[in-house]
């Protein structure tokens, strides 16, 4: 009796057109995507009927967090599904950093073709040649700062980045050089910054940075700093160009001389340590609250992906 059940379920399925269920997509490890002479791992995700050509985004999380806890709780994954791009999740070792930290002070990881830069690097160009297109790059924290390590090293693979509560590019070359970094910051003139991103002619990234006014971790002058240091790259003065308010909190942007926004600064009045995010289902929320993912009624990943174009 029991096989005579199993042939009539089969022939219903077949009278109604249905077909067996396929899985949903989900976060997966991605092994052999190069030599990886930092040694990080390698987490995507791909949304279901994902078009060839899609932008691809880098998500880098911040120390002692995780890769897909980063890219689900800032609402990056959220995202992809909705406007349909890939998002590659770099994660750190404990073998490399005890707390998990990107080693963005490091010159073994943050000089191009070396480390953890060229490693990211290698997720990018296998993400472009599985079909992604246009790379993005962001991160928090030491993510943050690892964010402006790449943009300044690979300028030609990334259009743009979006770096909260990180750090500018050549701030410390050690770990106790990184601490007076983070807190109180350095404060140097926007052609010293620039001169420490040597032998790349660009073109230059669109850099957007997110801070909290509260930050006692990493110092809100490094903000201005990686203003200083990206306005000066694109050869424009350090002055706004602009001022308005975004979730009703400061935005400042800087244009070029064709006029296009190429620097902007979202300052998050009172918020400590972390990343924006809004959560909820409204067209503009994204984000679950967490530990140094800050529910502050603006979600920057919807920002900067609204910014990069990525909702077209």
């Amino acid at each position: 009796m029991r096989s005579v059940s199993i042939v009539l379920t089969l022939l219903a399925g077949l009278l109604v057109g249905t077909t067996p269920a396929r899985a949903a997509a989900a976060i997966s490890q991605v092994t052999g995507f190069g030599t990886n002479p930092g040694a990080l791992k390698m987490y995507r995700y791909q949304p279901d009927d994902l078009p060839a050509g899609r932008p691809v985004v880098v998500a880098m999380h911040g120390c002692t967090q995780t890769a897909a806890a980063y890219g689900t709780g800032t609402g990056w994954v959220h995202l992809a599904d909705r406007w349909k791009f890939t998002v590659v999740l770099p994660e750190q070792q404990q073998a490399n950093n005890l707390n998990r930290c990107f080693n963005w002070f490091q010159p073994t990881d943050t000089t191009r073709g070396r480390g953890e830069a060229e490693s990211i690097a290698q997720m990018v160009r296998r993400a472009k040649a599985d079909g992604a297109g246009t790379a993005y790059a962001t991160g928090l924290s030491g993510g943050g700062a690892m964010t402006s390590v790449v943009l300044a090293t690979y300028p030609d693979l990334f259009a743009g980045g979006g770096i909260v509560a990180g750090l500018p590019f050549g701030c410390a070359t050690s770990v106790v050089d990184a601490f007076s970094c983070m807190n109180p910051g350095k404060d140097l003139t926007p052609a010293q910054w620039a001169a420490k991103v040597s032998g790349h002619p660009g073109p230059w990234p669109t850099v957007s940075v997110w801070h909290g006014t509260a930050d006692h971790t990493v110092a809100p002058l490094n903000q201005q700093e990686i203003v200083d240091q990206w306005t000066a790259l694109h050869g424009i003065p350090p002055t706004p160009s602009f001022t308005d308010a975004v979730g009703g909190f400061p935005h400042a942007g800087y244009r070029d001389t064709s006029g296009r926004t190429v620097v902007e600064t979202h300052t998050i009045t009172g918020m400590g340590h972390g990343q924006p995010v809004d959560p909820g289902t409204g067209t503009g929320q994204c984000g679950t609250a967490g530990a140094y993912i800050l529910d502050v009624n603006v979600c920057a990943a919807y920002r900067m992906g609204l910014s990069w174009g990525l909702d077209t």
